[in-house]
């Protein structure tokens, strides 16, 4: 009996521990554990399919990306055929495109950032990843609520005044077992909500779970949608900084 209240009090004690170092995460750093988990802490390689749905059309592009931290993206277009071999580079403030049908190279302005890429309700800048929630607002607790069976932390994020960032404030539901980003609002300058995004269909890839099919649904735009679904990712690989060149956008397959 000694041995079993023992056992019982050791229990006790481990899940009240994990409890209090959850409490003790600020929202900042639930926020980057939770971007680091989806995103790789230092790179990360996937392969992605994102369906584009619209009122009386929808279609399907495949592509694969590349990334290491937040200085370096290169993203290829895989299908369909009429859209495979174009890619897209993102190496420190600098950003690119290179169309393989007419061999041309674009620069893209920051202005572009908030252009939606390819057609999609994602933006240039969800895509390039040039700007991170973790460095570019401020964060604070608001609440706990549950989503999809998770409880789960709401945090709400305020852009920083001299933040590159397309959206004045952003509001995140994290899972607090498993820090998945589970829902997201984000809001323009003037506070109006421009799209929500919703996390499902959760998986084990690479050794970790996160959601692998992600709807991001327009405020203002009925009967439309884009949806990213994740085939494949592998997280931490070794990618070199050399990698990432307009040479390499030109050739990678």
């Amino acid at each position: 009996m000694k041995t079993n209240i023992t056992l019982l009090v050791t229990l006790l004690l481990a899940g009240l521990a994990g409890q209090v170092f959850a409490q003790d995460l600020s929202p900042k750093e639930i926020i980057r554990k939770a971007d680091e988990k989806f995103n790789g802490e230092k790179t990360s390689t996937a392969l992605m399919a994102m369906t584009i749905v619209r009122p009386t059309w929808e279609r399907t592009i495949e592509f694969k990306n590349w990334t290491s931290g937040r200085e370096y993206a290169l993203t290829l277009i895989t299908a369909p055929a009429r859209d495979k071999g174009q890619s897209f580079l993102k190496r420190q403030q600098e950003m690119w495109s290179w169309n393989p049908t007419i061999s041309r190279l674009i620069k893209l302005p920051p202005s572009m950032m908030s252009q939606g890429w390819m057609g999609s309700d994602y933006t240039n800048d969800d895509i390039l990843k040039e700007s991170s929630v973790v460095n570019d607002y401020d964060h604070e607790i608001v609440g706990e609520e549950e989503y999809d069976g998770r409880l789960c932390y709401k945090i709400k994020m305020v852009a920083k005044e001299d933040a590159a960032v397309i959206w004045g404030h952003q509001v995140r539901w994290i899972d607090k077992k498993d820090f998945l980003f589970m829902k997201s609002e984000l809001y323009d300058e003037d506070s109006y909500l421009v799209r929500t995004e919703l996390g499902s269909d959760i998986k084990s890839m690479d050794g970790r779970l996160i959601p692998t099919r992600i709807e991001l649904i327009p405020a203002e735009e009925e009967d439309q949608m884009t949806i990213i679904e994740i085939k494949e990712i592998q997280f931490n690989q070794n990618i070199k900084d050399s990698f990432f060149s307009q040479q390499n956008m030109k050739r990678i397959r």
